[in-house]
């Protein structure tokens, strides 16, 4: 029986905490085409900010779904110039791939917000 967040079997539990998976998506994130890094978005003055390395994590919420599976809220930064479309579209195959294969976990849906901008040198 597998309950959110947690797989059993005869051996015992594992039990995977959020921030885990959080961080693991940002790391994978941030290696695809065009994804300049992670956001935080102040909801009061509606500022963005990207997220240094070390906090890859925060700009990635984790729902857990009944069943087991879980959601991804991935709010981004995208390089000046690429295709959107594109972009998420490689995201989303990616993130699902090595999210799956680390976790042990179905990944149901996977939401990008992209909240900037920013021209690479």
């Amino acid at each position: 029986m597998q309950a959110q967040g947690q797989m059993e079997n005869d051996l015992g539990k594992i039990i995977i905490d959020t921030d885990v998976i959080a961080t693991y998506a940002g790391a994978v994130a941030v290696e695809c085409f065009g994804i300049v890094g992670m956001a935080a978005v102040n909801m009061k003055d509606g500022l963005v900010k990207l997220l240094k390395k070390e906090y890859l994590g925060h700009g990635i919420q984790v729902h857990y779904n009944e069943g087991g599976s879980i959601s991804l809220d991935f709010h981004c930064i995208i390089s000046y110039g690429v295709s959107i479309a594109a972009v998420a579209a490689n995201l989303r195959e990616t993130v699902k791939y090595k999210v799956e294969e680390f976790t042990g976990l179905s990944v149901d849906r996977i939401n990008i917000y992209i909240e900037g901008v920013r021209v690479i040198d």
